[in-house]
Formats: C-alpha cells, structure tokens, sequence
C-alpha cells in the first residue's frame, strides 16, 4: 500500500484488493439469518489461516481457505470450479446451487498530517448479505469484542444509502492503521440466476465494495437519491406529495419548516410540512410534504428552503427540484405518469400511471394494478410500463411495492400496491378536468404481474379476493419454498422436527397453493413461457391443478407459449390476453356461487371472500378453512376448520339463517347498522351471535409472526434506554435497512422521551423496544401482562418460568396494542450485545426468515442455525399461551 504525502489535510482509507475466501458451505435461502454471518470461524478466536473445515460440498468432504483478488473498481467474482457442481445439481436440483462462504480482506486508514476529528467509514455492499470491521490484532483477531455486523444492498437495490461505520477502535494519528473487513457472502438463485445461463456450471458470486471516510460534522445532507417526486400534467401536480431526502452526519437533527423559496408568478401553489421529522446520526429520512394548488404551475424546477435545527445549532438548505411537465394524454398519445401519495398516511411514495385512451361515457371502468418482478425498478425505467398494453377504458397502476425487490408483495409492498389504488383515484378526483377519467376506488381492479409480481398476482388475489376482478399471473412461482427447496438447510440436520414445524408456520400465510380455493370462481388468465430459465414452468401448470381440484367448472385460460423464456415481449402483448382484459373489465361482477371455500392462515393478512371472512383462528398457526353451501332460499350451510370467528356482510350475502357445524342460527333480527354480523364459537360445537364492542379487543387476530410489525400506519417508532447505548447502534442499523430494503420510515426515541409522550401518543403506531428486562419502558409495558412474557424484578418469564438470558442470549416477541386495536409492538431483550446482534438478524428485513410470533435463540444458532432456538410459538387467541403451536427446550410447556 502506498503511504499519503506527509502533508495530507484529510483521513483516507485504502481497500486491499487480496481476499481470502472460506467456503462453500450448504444453506438454504435466508438461513444466514439465524447462523452467525462469520459461519463456520470464530471471530472471538484468532484464526486458524491452514485449517480446514467440513463441507459437504467439497471433494473429501473438507474445505480450505482460498485467494481472490477484487478489480480497482471493488467488483469482486467469486467462484468454487473445483466443486462438482454438475453432479450435486443431478440430484439436488437449484437447491445445491445455494452456498455461504466467508470472505476477509484489510482496510488501512491514514491519518492527515495535522489533527482532525475521527472519522467514521461509509461503506457500500452491493449483492452480499453482511459486512463487518473489527481491529486488527497481533493474533488475528482473537480477544476482540462482540462483531458488530451490518447488513449489504444485497438485492443491489437502486438509491442506495451507505452504512455509516464507527471505527472499532481508535486509530493511531500518526502512522497507518488496519482493520480487518470480513463479509458473508450468500449465492442465492432468486438473485444470481442460474449459471447455466451464462453457459457453466459454477455459480459465481459477485459482489461490489466501497468505503470511504467521513467525518463526524454535525449537519445535514441531502440524500437526492431518496426524493420523491411527480409529474405535472399541464401545469397541474400529479400527485399529492413530494418527499426529499436527508441525512445526518451526525447530530439528532428536526426538520422545523419547508417552504417555497420562489413561488411561481400567476400561481397558487403551496406546500406545508406534514409532521416534524427528527433525524437521528447517521439516519436517511424522507421529509413528507404535502401539495396544495389552485392553478397550474409551467415552471421546470421548484426552489424549497428547508430549516433545521440541532439544539442551538441552525442549518438551511436550499433546495432545487425537477420538474417534469407533461401534456395531457389523448388517444393516441401518453407518457406513463410519475405520480406520488403518503404510505399509508405518512410516507411520500412513487407510483407509475398509464392512462385510458378515452373515459367510458356511461360508467367508471375499474383499473389494473400491474405487479413487477423482482429488481425492476418502474419509477426511472420504462421497461414495465412499456410491457404492458395501454387499455381503451381502464387505467394501469404500477406499484413500487416499495422499492424494486419489496417484500415479494407481502406486508407492506401489498399494502403500497392497494394504497395506489386509492391515490390515484384522489388525484384524478381533485382536479375537475381529470374527473372524468376517474374510477370508483371502493371496487374490485384486476391484478396482473409477471415473475415475482406474477406470485404477488396469485397472492394479493387469494387473500384479498373480494377486491379482485380478475387475475392474469405470468411466469410466476407458487411460492419460495417450492421455487428453492428448503432441503439443504443445515439447521435440518439437528433441529427438532416440532420446532422446525412451528417456525416454518410463519412462511404458510405466504404459501399460494394453500389459498387457492379463494380463486376457485374468479377469471383467471395464467401464462407462462415453455422454455423460462428462470422460473419452471411446472409452477403455473401446477398452480391450475390445483385450482381445478377446488372448481368444478374453473373460468381459467392457461396459456404457455413453446419455446419462449421467462420474458419475451409477447407475454401480454397478444390478442387472448387483450380479449380476457376486456372481457373482465366490461362484463359484469358474476353472481355468489352456490358453493364455496374460503382458506385463511394469517387472518391479519387475509379479505373477504363473497362477504364472508375468517377473523380468529381456534389455533392459531394452523390453517383454516369454512365451506360456504347455500341449502335454501334464504339459509346457508356453514362448515368450519379451525375457525373460532367469523363475519358475513349481511348486505351482501342476504340471508335469514345460518347452520354453522348443524347448529342453526338466525341473524335476520340481529343484523348491526354497518351490516357485519359476526358469529363466535362459544364451546365445541356450539356458536352464537357476537356481541363484543370493546374497542381494545380487536376481532380480527393480529399475531402470527413478527413480520406483521412491518405493516404499520405511520413511522415505525424503535425504542432504546439511551443514545449512548449499543441498542442505538442496532436501532440506527435497523431504520437504515428499513429504507434501503422498503422506504419504510422510522424514528428513534428513547425511553425517557417514550415515558414522557405516554401511551396515547403511540396510538396505531408499531413500536419496536430494544433492550434488557430492566429497562423502565419494559417493566411499565410487561406490568400489564398482555402476553405469557412478564416480568419478577428484573427477570423475563414466559409463562410463569423464569428466563436467564444468559443461558438463551435474545427474546423477540410481538405484544397488543397499547391502546385501540392497532399497532403493534416488538420487543428484543438481551443482557448482552452478543444477543442483541442475534436479534437483530432475525428483524423481518427480508421475506423467507421464519420467525413465529415469539421466539427465544439461542448461542448455538451462530453455527446450528435454527436449531439452536431454545423456544419459539404463535400466541393464542388474545395474546395467550398456545400450547398446540409453542415448543420449548426449557421447561415451559405447562398450560
């Protein structure tokens, strides 16, 4: 390395470009999760550089540690060609394509000439798992404290955010200092692909570093690439929102006022701050602001100044936006429109528009809600939008579903898609020469997506089906586990198969297959390629057989194009996929069937399906089916499985009777003014009319698994005890991966600012609570006993047993509202940093990690991966104890 001049004002960093690289080792998809991301070392040991270690893999059945060299540019390509990949691949299939290895390389740090204050590292990790810097000790790197790792940009999302990086220790001020780099780096099919389509048999990884240095000034930045905003048609916003982007250096920063600098002469055109935003160190947020305007504004930019304050420090920015302006479209002619609306209240969000070529002159025709595949990014390519055929009558919506990959159309990326429903409908109704194109936002839409949006097509239709005209699914997987089998998970090896059970139940709410009997009388147009490299083609024609074994006479088109890959132009640019649209989207609603199924596995997750709706499961984590039969002019016949609650909408379904299970009940006299009558199982075989109206006791069950926190109605709030604390550190990495993964906005409090807000501040906020059991915002949420987790002093308990810590390192368990029906609550105890980082990974960032309502993990989990779970389980209705769906290694299994 080469050594700064002498007189060098500034820090700098220099990468090594030599790697050692340790692997491969057989995981499945997201297993790096629950296993230490340095699997199989010990960082707290020093290393073993001539070792060799255990994989399957290999030849001889052991692996070495091996040499790579990464270019100027920090790509680095990492490949295993003496493994036979070809022979493991003959049995295994993609599964065996999966692998972790461990990579190492060094980073030095030179100091300037004269004293300047210590800098931090922005480091940028672009398609690897997890990143960390630890000192660089005599015996590498033995004696070090706990690694703290951070996530990478493993889905090479586009708007990146750099982690800002604390030095582990402090660095010499007169000569060089080094610090070692290790990553995790995971080949995953979904994002590599298969090699062969690249003409091998070696899956290759490839990944790209950068670090820099900053200095710790305490101001902020603006973080352009995190903006959000929309077009202007004739003069006119698009959009009710625009969303700009911050970051702080360092410093807990408020964003006091934003105002138009320069109005725009002969306009009323405004903007107001929504809420106040705090920013915390290092923290990217988006600042909401809301659009007002009278007239149209022709201006190409828009000057913004912006005041903030830290304290009594005061900064402004001057900030100058883009404007994109537009004419209006006409039948011949349109742009797709760049249109904006807060997420779902809060959160300044892209979507892309295609307009009708002409408004219907009788009524309003509903829209399609198109789903992209993983990694296309709809709001700076034109890719999608121009896929997909411009309709006489109907708008097309394309979702973000948050950023390019999402969360596979789940959670949030479904929340976002069904929101844009809604924001496009009061855009087009607030502007009076745009009302005539507008569409009832109350109705079903039609979904259509290919790939990864294909699934998020079978998915938002069969949880949601009463908002789902019809679905036209291409080139899509039925679900993860069937797309890369779960086989060569290396937790399978020692897990319990009970516990395996329960943590996998958090991926069945996912599981498409499962829920196709809500599809069983909609229209459906599926198409696949018969020559998709990327996703088989066994999927789709899978996914019709079962929908046949549901319907007796399906209304469903499979169409597979021979010879055809997983895109090709064609896909729905043909004249049977325009004909199933507008057959669809004209024609109307069809009557209620007289017989149908309705299947549910996360009622929080899940519609209506003809009125009718699962609202509590018997037991949770189990699935849960009610047969629908209509035995006369006015009774049905009602079969349930696993179901202890349910609602019909009255108005809709119209009856004076139910026999639910052979036991007749009359609703006629008992119907309630919003028309929901809900019926509740009071014994074995015994139901009866519910009558519960207490606000705090939701009727539809909210648990299930913990990525339910990430489906909130404003900021997700992250609690810690101090600023100073490590729990800060984990907290400001968390609302980073928030941003990066799903522009979901978060903020950071702790305790003391959280016990002066009180309860009713966070009212429908989810709140996440990082700590020990000692905390005082702990012991004052635990003190209600909400849940079987309590607290003797200091001690956690579950269930009435005492819990050490130190023996299971990290608790996370999700708890009730603290008042009213929503919002959620997290909570990841540990005594130690060591179990906080275990915690930490097992955050719902990412789709695929199954993590249950609640879970205790333990220290072996760094090698065993689940296995080394100590407990885990899904609550029971209203929070309680679930004997059928927990598992435990300690002793807690008592009723």
């Amino acid at each position: 390395m080469l050594t700064p001049p002498s007189d060098a004002t500034d820090w700098r960093v220099e990468l090594s470009s030599s790697w050692k690289v340790l692997g491969p080792f057989p995981v499945h998809a997201r297993e790096q999760h629950y296993l230490s991301p340095a699997y199989p070392i010990d960082l707290s040991e020093p290393i073993d550089w001539s070792k060799s270690w255990p994989s399957s893999y290999a030849d001889g059945g052991s692996v070495v540690w091996t040499n790579a060299n990464s270019d100027p540019k920090g790509n680095i390509n990492i490949s295993f060609p003496n493994i036979r990949w070809a022979s493991l691949r003959a049995t295994e299939g993609w599964a065996a394509l999966q692998y972790h290895s461990v990579l190492w390389t060094q980073l030095t740090l030179y100091p300037p000439a004269e004293p300047r204050e210590l800098p931090n590292l922005l480091v940028q990790l672009n398609q690897a798992s997890f990143f960390s810097v630890t000192p660089n000790h005599d015996e590498l790197p033995g004696g070090q404290s706990t690694t703290k790792w951070y996530q990478g940009n493993i889905y090479n999302l586009d708007g990146h955010i750099p982690q800002s990086v604390e030095l582990p220790t402090k660095p010499s001020l007169r000569s060089p200092t080094t610090y070692n780099l290790f990553v995790s780096g995971d080949y995953e099919i979904r994002l590599f692909g298969d090699p062969r389509s690249e003409g091998t048999e070696s899956p290759t990884l490839r990944f790209n570093l950068s670090v820099e240095v900053e200095e710790p000034v305490e101001m902020v930045i603006r973080a352009v690439n995190q903006d959000v905003l929309c077009d202007f048609v004739e003069g006119i916003a698009f959009g009710d929102t625009i969303g700009l982007g911050l970051r702080s250096i360092a410093g807990w920063w408020t964003v006091e006022s934003v105002t138009v600098l320069e109005p725009p002469p002969n306009s009323s055109f405004s903007i107001r701050l929504l809420n106040e935003i705090r920013i915390a160190p290092s923290q990217t947020r988006v600042v909401p602001l809301v659009i007002t305007q009278q007239a149209p504004v022709f201006s190409s930019e828009l000057s913004l100044f912006v005041k903030v304050r830290c304290g009594e420090l005061e900064q402004a920015i001057t900030v100058v936006l883009p404007i994109r302006q537009l004419e209006r479209w006409d039948a011949q002619t349109y742009e797709p429109i760049k249109s904006t609306y807060l997420y779902p209240t809060h959160a300044p969000t892209h979507f892309i528009a295609i307009p009708p070529k002409c408004p219907h002159p009788q009524r309003h025709c509903p829209p399609i809600l198109a789903l992209h595949g993983a990694g296309v990014d709809v709001v700076h390519e034109v890719f999608w939008a121009d896929a997909l055929p411009r309709q006489r009558n109907s708008w097309i919506v394309i979702p973000t579903g948050r950023t390019s990959w999402g969360f596979d159309w789940h959670g949030p990326s479904a929340q976002d898609a069904w929101a844009t429903i809604e924001g496009l409908a009061r855009i087009l109704d607030r502007n009076e020469q745009w009302r005539i194109w507008r569409y009832a936002s109350n109705k079903p839409v039609v979904v259509l997506g290919h790939s990864n949006g294909g699934q998020g097509a079978w998915y938002l239709a069969s949880r949601y089906p009463d908002r789902v005209l019809g679905v036209v699914p291409a080139a899509a997987y039925i679900k993860s586990q069937a797309y890369i089998p779960l086989s060569w998970s290396r937790s399978a090896h020692f897990i319990d198969p009970t516990l395996r059970a329960i943590l996998e139940s958090a991926l069945t709410p996912d599981d498409n297959d499962l829920h196709l009997t809500n599809l069983s009388d909609k229209p459906i147009c599926a198409i696949h390629g018969g020559d998709d490299e990327n996703v088989p083609v066994w999927h789709t024609r899978e996914a019709i057989s079962v929908l046949k074994t549901w319907a007796s006479s399906p209304d469903m088109i499979y169409r597979e194009d021979k010879g055809q890959p997983h895109w090709y132009s064609s896909v729905f640019r043909n004249d049977e996929v325009q004909s199933f649209l507008e057959k669809v989207l004209q024609e109307p609603e069809k009557p209620t069937p007289t017989k149908f199924t309705i299947t549910t596995t996360s009622p929080a997750e899940s519609g209506a399906l003809h009125g009718w709706r699962i609202e509590q499961l018997t037991v949770p984590s189990r699935l849960a089916r009610m047969q629908i039969e209509k035995v006369g002019y006015d009774k049905i016949k009602v079969s349930t499985l696993n179901v202890h609650l349910f609602s019909l909408d009255w108005e809709q379904c119209s009856v004076s009777s139910l026999v639910v299970d052979g036991a007749e009940i009359v609703i006629k006299d008992h119907v309630p003014a919003n028309n929901v009558v809900r019926i509740e199982r009071i014994q074995a075989k015994g139901w009866c009319i519910c009558q519960s109206n207490q606000e705090d006791d939701p009727y539809t069950q909210q648990s299930g698994r913990l990525q339910l926190i990430l489906t909130a109605t404003g900021p997700i709030t992250f609690i810690i005890q101090t600023k100073d604390s490590y729990e800060f550190s984990i907290a400001l990495r968390l609302t980073h991966d928030l941003q990066q993964f799903h522009r979901l906005d978060a903020q950071i409090l702790d305790e003391q600012e959280a016990l002066q807000l009180g309860h009713d501040f966070f009212t429908g906020q989810n709140i996440v609570v990082i700590g020990n059991p000692a905390m005082e915002f702990v012991q004052r949420i635990l003190s209600f006993r909400k849940t079987p987790f309590s607290l003797q002093g200091s001690i956690l308990t579950l269930n009435g047993e005492s819990l050490l810590l130190e023996t299971f390192s990290a608790a996370l368990f999700l708890h009730p509202p603290l008042r009213g029906v929503h919002g959620l609550l997290l909570f990841m105890l540990s005594s130690s940093i060591a179990g906080l980082e275990r915690a930490m990974r097992l955050f719902p960032i990412r789709t695929g990690v199954p993590v249950p309502d609640w879970i205790l993990i333990g220290r072996d989990a760094d090698t065993l991966g689940a296995a080394g779970v100590q407990a885990a389980g899904v609550w029971g209705r209203q929070w309680c104890w679930n004997q059928m769906a927990s598992w435990t290694a300690m002793g807690l299994d008592r009723d």
